[in-house]
């Protein structure tokens, strides 16, 4: 039962993204990222009453607060950045250079940490900048609205990515994982509002149209769902399992990029795909 909820975990997770592009045609992404938010931390919360971990919250430190509101800040920064992404560009270019965070971690915690780094983890490295450069490269963003500053918007996202991930290792890893979720996700309610006003996009939040927040809705309820999948998979199987299983979610992005928005991999983009697949594996 285990593996269908961690299928169930990269399912959620691959259609987020076709689901935010489907919301973002019209609306602006940063009042897409404010609306999906709320959903999404509805759902943090309900898994922190699943494992009833809320009382932790009283005792914790000040030094934790400032790595769950850090670390919460680089999450919304990265959110804000991977949405105006998929707004700009081809979903099957913006996602892999997401995925790149990984890399960008492992790097990030060896330099700072001094973490060790294995044979096999430098060649699951490898493989996964190899396919990213192989699946951005070959082809122009014909759709782009804006040449190529998806690009940097990508970059920035999985940047951000990786900041969080390193600020949960150096303040928050003693935190409940759901808990730390919910109140990092409570930053990221907070400053994406944020973003909306002080940009004086306010007015815009009336004007997006049903059929788009209806997807901006469900991108939140689809990252949710694949939270909690992922946690049930996570009690009755091993991780070294649930968790390549759950990255592989970028395979679900690109079959359903190629039915909802025609977007083709080429025969060079397909090998990148197979790299990136091929690094997560050995990485994990």
């Amino acid at each position: 039962m285990w593996i269908l909820f961690a299928c169930g975990s990269a399912f959620f997770a691959g259609v987020t993204a076709i689901l935010a592009k489907s919301g973002i045609r019209k609306t602006d992404s940063d009042v897409a990222t404010a609306v999906r938010t709320v959903v999404v931390l509805a759902f943090s919360w309900l898994m922190v009453g699943v494992v009833g971990s809320a009382p932790q919250t009283t005792s914790l430190s000040g030094s934790t607060w400032a790595f769950l509101v850090l670390s919460g800040l680089a999450t919304g920064a990265s959110w804000l950045c991977y949405f105006r992404a998929l707004q700009l560009g081809d979903v099957n270019k913006v996602v892999p250079i997401d995925k790149c965070s990984i890399l960008l971690t492992v790097l990030l915690a060896f330099f700072l940490l001094g973490e060790p780094v294995s044979p096999l983890k430098l060649a699951g490295l490898a493989a996964i900048a190899a396919g990213t450069l192989l699946m951005v490269t070959k082809q122009s963003c014909v759709r782009c609205a804006a040449g190529r500053s998806w690009l940097v918007y990508a970059v920035l996202s999985a940047v951000f990515a990786a900041f969080t991930s390193l600020l949960g290792k150096l303040g928050i890893a003693g935190v409940e994982s759901n808990l730390g979720t919910a109140l990092r996700t409570g930053v990221v309610l907070v400053m994406a509002w944020m973003m909306v006003l002080v940009k004086g996009k306010r007015t815009l939040v009336r004007r997006i149209p049903r059929n788009e927040l209806g997807f901006i809705l469900l991108s939140g309820v689809s990252t949710g769902a694949s939270w909690l999948c992922y946690y049930r998979a996570l009690q009755q199987g091993p991780a070294s399992v649930v968790a390549p299983i759950d990255k592989l979610s970028i395979l679900v992005t690109v079959a359903f990029s190629r039915v909802v928005f025609g977007e083709r991999l080429s025969r060079k983009a397909a090998v990148g795909l197979a790299c990136i697949v091929a690094g997560t594996l050995l990485m994990l």
